[in-house]
């Protein structure tokens, strides 16, 4: 049976990030891999999403302000952005999870907020019955860090609406863009247009008329 390029590329960023740790606890975690978990949120939602891991760092070692040592699923880190990535199980484990763990899942999450962590919570049953909602909330997630990032060759309301495109977990009416802009739907309508001819947008749902739209899928 042939690897699939899921397989390939995640075994190949295992390695990388392996080679280049030399932090020996978190070797040692790297060593024994990953969660099932963190690995189905890779294969379902981030790989089909994304098509790679860059910026993306599997076990990533945190401090927080009560000097200990933290430990994130994944962190996502383009350009020195600090996001955090946590896949939350169900199992017994989670359902009889007791008070002292409970709280102390509480302050690490608000002690590594107030370190300018985002951070991005996927439950695990979501992973199995909601990858496409799943898939939106990365794009959002990502999103977050690279509103800034347009391509130059757009002008000021073309690169606004990929912000805006970015920053939405649905698809979007050219009403909503308007309110947004604060131009006319005649306006809006040109400017997407444009923007789905050059590639940058794809039309989601609808007629003519009434079309959504979002950002267009590699």
């Amino acid at each position: 049976m042939s690897v699939s390029r899921f397989e390939q590329m995640y075994e190949e960023w295992m390695e990388l990030n392996m080679k280049q740790e030399n932090n020996p606890r978190r070797r040692e975690i790297l060593n024994k891999g990953l969660g099932h978990g963190t690995k189905e949120f890779l294969r379902a939602i981030w790989f089909p999403t994304v098509h790679n891991f860059d910026h993306l760092y599997p076990e990533w070692e945190v401090r927080d302000f009560n000097n200990g040592y933290r430990y994130l699923d994944l962190a996502y880190m383009p350009e020195g952005a600090k996001g955090g990535i946590e896949i939350h199980g169900f199992g017994p484990h989670a359902r009889d999870l007791d008070v002292s763990r409970f709280k102390d899942l509480c302050w690490r999450h608000s002690l590594l907020t107030l370190d300018r962590w985002t951070f991005l919570s996927i439950a695990y049953p979501s992973i199995m019955d909601e990858p496409g909602r799943c898939q939106q909330l990365v794009l959002a997630f990502i999103g977050t860090f690279l509103s800034t990032d347009v391509s130059g060759e757009l002008n000021g309301y073309e690169a606004e609406t990929i912000r805006l495109a970015r920053r939405l977990l649905r698809p979007f009416t050219p009403t909503e863009l308007a309110d947004h802009l604060r131009i006319s739907e005649r306006q809006v309508r040109r400017i997407l247009h444009k923007l789905v001819e050059r590639g940058y947008l794809m039309v989601v749902s609808g007629g003519q008329r009434f079309r959504t739209y979002g950002l267009r899928r590699e």
